[in-house]
């Protein structure tokens, strides 16, 4: 017995959906790896500085790929998001998390900007018409209140900066909106283009504080500079492209929902590499968190197939579906 169109359809799909999973797992390790790298060279870099710098190693690179792979330029109706998405993600995200991370703790600021996922799980819905899914609302809420356990857990007690906690609010706003205002352009322009052009408009963003970004580097060991290196590198060149890969491929509030696995790998490589042991709390939120994520990317049940020699004429012909059309027309 051959193969059906149906059969053929579904394997692509469950392929495409397997390559968005591991780009964006790719994504999720390689971000929770920059809160380690911001934490060591933070010392010795300015929040503007600090983003200047990681935007122009990733435009760098991005570039350079660019051109060796023949990318060309975005068509036109792409460089409105492009370069809304770049300055809002790319740049004032970056600044702006930087920047309330030195009024606030980790938990606090942790918390805080899980609001972006959600914000953007419900932009997606109402703008990008991706509707409400139960499976992943429920999702979001499990891995929320793990965020909410890893915060409090993190916070040590602390009182928290008013400003502090408003920037790190508005990280979190830049973060949801450039996401959905990222993928309606990915109809029109490559994963690499978008996050090349991307990166180039939030560099241009960052440029008053280029003169901050030079007087800091000659005075920073070299180890803080590698690290600003690494997070231009990886975290963002390569990260926000597997993310801009993935969430072509995908929902907005999937992927949101997916980056809830961020704080249990950041609470991990602090463990791993600055020795920083989680308490049972912060576990317990960890294993909420990665719940969560596993209850917003369960698939719904496949529907059963109607027999070839079941269906009548008729209106029970116009009746079916596409999958069913395309069965019958490969029978």
């Amino acid at each position: 017995m051959g193969t059906t169109a149906v059969d053929g359809d579904v394997g692509s799909v469950r392929r495409a959906n397997g390559r968005a999973l591991a780009a964006a797992s790719v994504t999720v390790v390689l971000w929770a790896s920059s809160f380690i790298a911001i934490r060591s060279c933070a010392a010795d870099f300015g929040p503007g500085a600090l983003a200047l710098g990681r935007l122009v190693v990733a435009s760098v690179v991005l570039s350079a790929l660019l051109l060796a792979r023949r990318g060309g330029f975005p068509a036109r109706e792409a460089w409105p998001g492009i370069l809304a998405s770049g300055v809002l993600w790319f740049g004032a995200y970056m600044v702006a998390l930087n920047w309330g991370e030195r009024h606030v703790d980790a938990g606090t600021a942790s918390l805080v900007v899980n609001v972006g996922p959600i914000l953007m799980a419900l932009l997606g819905g109402w703008l990008l018409k991706e509707g409400f899914p139960p499976k992943l609302m429920a999702g979001m809420a499990v891995s929320f209140a793990g965020a909410v356990v890893v915060g409090l857990s993190m916070s040590g007690g602390g009182t928290s900066s008013l400003v502090g906690v408003l920037l790190c609010l508005f990280a979190a706003l830049a973060y949801a909106v450039g996401v959905v205002l990222q993928k309606p352009t990915l109809k029109h322009a490559t994963p690499m283009q978008v996050t090349t052009f991307g990166a180039l408009a939030g560099a241009v963003a960052c440029l008053p504080f280029a003169g901050q970004l030079v007087s800091q580097v000659s005075r920073a060991p070299v180890s803080a500079t590698l690290q600003m290196v690494y997070l231009g590198v990886f975290p963002t060149a390569l990260a926000f492209t597997t993310w801009a890969y993935a969430v072509s491929r995908t929902t907005v509030g999937k992927m949101g929902a997916t980056t809830y696995a961020v704080p249990v790998l950041v609470v991990f490589l602090s463990w791993l590499f600055l020795g920083e042991i989680p308490g049972w709390l912060t576990l317990l939120g960890g294993l909420l968190c990665l719940s969560g994520v596993a209850v917003s990317r369960m698939r719904g049940k496949a529907q059963p197939r109607v027999p070839e020699d079941a269906r009548g004429g008729g209106a029970d012909a116009r009746a079916e579906g596409p999958a069913e059309s395309a069965q019958r027309t490969a029978g």
